[in-house]
């Protein structure tokens, strides 16, 4: 503990108004703070200190609890005492900022020290901002406040980062990946395949003739197709596998956990579920079909996707010259090494 008790005087309450933007209320949510003290005495003041705005408030005893609970609840306001027995308030501020990197959490250290040095060295190790004992609940909530417009901005800046991330690797139209999108999440899943040896499939899929649907029945009528042959790989892949549009009338499909039977039986039932589709576009039945080419990854090859996709890629070009509607596999000698893994379901 750091000093004595200390009073607290209610004499004014400070109000935090929400903060919204672009329909992001993050302040609508409960707002957390963990009190960090090894003094129940002085976390009951500050508890009914906060209370006065009804805040949600986590206490803990030590610096090592207080790690605990930051685990668990990830607060976003964090009310330290300076001298503790097992962690120090320095201490557990380097740790925050060290093992909480993925949301800010924003620190206030409550200390008897004026030393001007020492206070510098408490921001130099992560806090944002400090309080003197003996403290007034005014001051605290309003320095309490002032954390919680920039946790809360912080928290809007996180939220709209990974609404821009998840759009800048989806596709509009679809609601697929786009190439990015899945040739990320490939890469890794490739890494996997490598290192825990599962069989990985790349499947390159294009639409039949597409060019003469936008020239016949214009670009919505082909803007439909995509859609729904989007729809078919959504309803028709495992939550394993992945499927994205890589561009155009380009599709990309990639399964894993499977043996050869079960990729091509796989890509066979969407094929024929999109043959089965009917169109009508200008008061006419058209049936549009698409072809696939599949290449298979061993563990004797490299971990090259692009690699793979070439290889998918000149199956399907075999599929096209093969009379189009169909599913083809790559060369046998870059078939990876069968399982005892079932088929696709």
């Amino acid at each position: 503990m750091d000093g004595g008790n200390m009073p607290i005087t209610m004499k004014s309450k400070v109000k935090i108004g929400p903060v919204v933007e672009d329909g992001l209320d993050v302040s609508a949510r409960p707002f957390k703070i963990l009190v960090v003290d090894d003094s129940p005495i002085d976390r009951k003041l500050l508890e009914q200190a906060l209370s006065q705005e009804q805040y949600t408030v986590l206490s803990a005893k030590s610096g090592q609890e207080a790690i605990q609970l930051l685990a668990e609840h990830r607060p976003p306001l964090v009310i330290t005492d300076w001298l503790m027995p097992d962690l120090t308030g320095i201490e557990l501020c380097r740790r925050i900022r060290l093992e909480f990197q993925e949301s800010y959490t924003y620190i206030i250290i409550l200390t008897a020290m004026t030393e001007k040095d020492k206070l510098v060295k408490g921001l130099g190790a992560g806090a944002d901002d400090y309080l003197t004992k003996p403290f007034h609940a005014n001051e605290l909530l309003a320095r309490v406040g002032v954390g919680r417009r920039i946790a809360d901005l912080h928290r809007q800046i996180e939220a709209k980062s990974r609404v821009l991330e998840e759009l800048a690797l989806t596709d509009a139209m679809t609601g697929l990946l786009n190439r990015r999108g899945i040739e990320l999440w490939a890469g890794r899943e490739l890494s996997a395949a490598a290192r825990h040896d599962f069989p990985l499939w790349a499947v390159m899929a294009d639409m039949d003739n597409f060019k003469s649907v936008n020239d016949t029945y214009g670009h919505d009528a082909g803007d439909a197709v995509l859609k729904r042959f989007a729809e078919i790989l959504k309803t028709n892949t495992r939550s394993a596998d992945i499927c994205g549009r890589i561009g155009g009338e380009e599709f990309l499909i990639v399964l894993t956990h499977t043996n050869r039977d079960g990729a091509t039986l796989a890509i066979e039932r969407i094929r024929e579920k999109f043959l089965a589709q009917r169109f009508r576009f200008r008061g006419q039945d058209v049936v549009v079909t698409a072809s696939f080419g599949i290449a298979g990854h061993s563990r004797h090859q490299s971990q090259n996707f692009n690699r793979l996709l070439t290889q998918a890629d000149a199956a399907l070009y075999s599929a096209k010259q093969l009379g189009r509607n169909r599913v083809e596999l790559a060369a046998t000698e870059i078939n990876p090494v069968e399982s005892n893994q079932g088929p696709s379901q």
